[in-house]
């Protein structure tokens, strides 16, 4: 059978990719392939294990607009493919010829080879509900629960699981948790806030093996120290899933993405790749990025649907902007470009601004929370490459505005002389807004 457009993928880039299409070609056949039922919303993931309480309630509830928008779905996995034919292959066996294709396979957990990773109840975080679903009973029935890993999902699911009332062991390799994204001044907040909530956090300190016999008894530390596991999840960051990408040809870059151009067209004409499958490059340094975000995934996805059959959608960003934001305990914690660490180690010259406001004003209503905030800025030119804040939920909609603005290449002064709305209910006061109260810091400092 013979469709105008296939998608292969159904999360967050698929999605994206297949119903952007179906808006812009409204008399296009398409048709989106995936290998599972269910699609859970990826940032969802983490709070199956307390505050939604089940896998089924994190389901994106996708295909049912699929059906309501005449695209067609096909429950299958596509394993193989002729690029001369411009054909797929399925697991079940069919063949589909396509116009044009757009591969968003996603990514898969990356497993640290560390001796005993496959011993029984130890398991990874990938976006599969009835994986998940296995390891939400596994960890309903434990008493200790020993996460490796501090980043992200590491960080957000120690915290879940804690709420249940479980022994939670939290295990990063480097110094400070979140290490790819703060610096080791918010990474330092962020290991006392998990604190707050009873969760033991290890930093500085690396795994020698997961032990057990056929089940995972416990986990033995570098130092020798052995902590009692009943359920042992990695959470040691994630991998690109290009198997697919490789059997039919495409070019796939050092570090294992596929590599496209601009509007995402791959090395074989007629096909497209989006979202955590595709290499993406720094926003300052254009060097490659392991860069994996939802977000970043449905952006790729619409230059993708927009450019299929002539390029309408111009990309003008010169890369991919980390822009990230969590909640830890009772704290947003958000971050926008490079961090201090970074900028150094890629030799920029900067200067910090920081600011400490209370987002509301006066400060005595009930949901005012503290914003601890710094910024980055290049010493020589003033330009903003990056921002580091904690705080109350206004944290989760202000790191939009940086990222916008370092998009927009704004500098110290354009931050100072900014026009904000402020409310007393809402925001930080006229007087201390957050944003201009770091940028006058730095300024002093130039």
């Amino acid at each position: 059978m013979k469709y105008d457009i296939v998608v292969i993928g159904g999360s967050a880039a698929g999605l994206v990719a297949a119903i952007s299409s179906r808006k812009l070609y409204k008399d296009k056949k398409i048709l989106i392939i995936k290998k599972l039922e269910k699609e859970l919303v990826p940032c969802g993931i983490p709070y199956i294990f307390h505050t939604l309480g089940n896998v089924e309630s994190d389901y994106m509830g996708i295909e049912e607009k699929f059906k309501a928008m005449n695209i067609e779905l096909l429950i299958d996995e596509v394993v193989d493919g002729n690029i001369d034919e411009k054909k797929i292959i399925t697991k079940s066996g069919k063949e589909y010829y396509y116009e044009k294709l757009v591969i968003a396979t996603g990514s898969t957990p990356f497993i640290i080879p560390i001796p005993g990773h496959n011993l029984e109840n130890v398991y990874t975080i990938p976006k599969n509900y009835k994986y998940l679903g296995t390891v939400h009973e596994k960890i309903k029935n434990a008493e200790n629960v020993v996460i490796i890993g501090g980043g992200f999902i590491g960080v957000e699911v120690a915290d879940e699981i804690k709420k249940s009332g479980k022994n939670v062991t939290l295990i990063e390799a480097r110094d400070s948790l979140l290490p790819a994204s703060f610096d080791s001044d918010f990474g330092d907040i962020a290991k006392e806030e998990i604190e707050n909530d009873n969760v033991t956090v290890l930093t500085d300190t690396i795994v020698k093996e997961i032990y057990g016999n056929e089940k995972v008894e416990k986990v033995i530390l570098d130092n020798g120290e052995k902590i009692p596991a009943d359920v042992v999840i990695l959470a040691t960051g994630y991998k690109p899933n290009t198997e697919l990408a490789k059997k039919m040809g495409l070019k796939v870059t050092e570090l294992g993405y596929i590599e496209t151009d601009d509007y995402m067209r791959t090395s074989v004409e007629d096909i497209y790749a989006a979202g955590d499958c595709v290499q993406h490059k720094d926003f300052f340094t254009g060097k490659p990025s392991r860069l994996m975000l939802a977000s970043a995934a449905v952006f790729d996805a619409r230059i993708a649907a927009n450019n299929l059959y002539k390029l309408k959608l111009l990309r003008t960003v010169k890369g991919s902007l980390n822009v990230y934001s969590t909640v830890i305990g009772s704290k947003t914690f958000a971050a926008a470009g490079i961090t201090e660490r970074m900028a150094k180690e890629e030799g920029f010259d900067i200067i910090v601004g920081r600011a400490e406001v209370i987002d509301r004003h006066p400060g005595k209503f009930e949901d005012a929370s503290k914003i601890s905030l710094k910024l980055i800025f290049s010493k020589e030119c003033g330009l903003l490459l990056g921002a580091q804040m904690v705080g109350g939920k206004s944290v989760g909609e202000l790191i939009n505005v940086v990222s916008l603005a370092i998009q927009k290449e704004v500098n110290i002064k354009d931050l100072i002389k900014m026009q904000v709305g402020t409310h007393p209910l809402l925001t930080a006061g006229p007087t201390s807004y957050p944003l201009t109260l770091a940028a006058e810091d730095a300024l002093a400092q130039m």
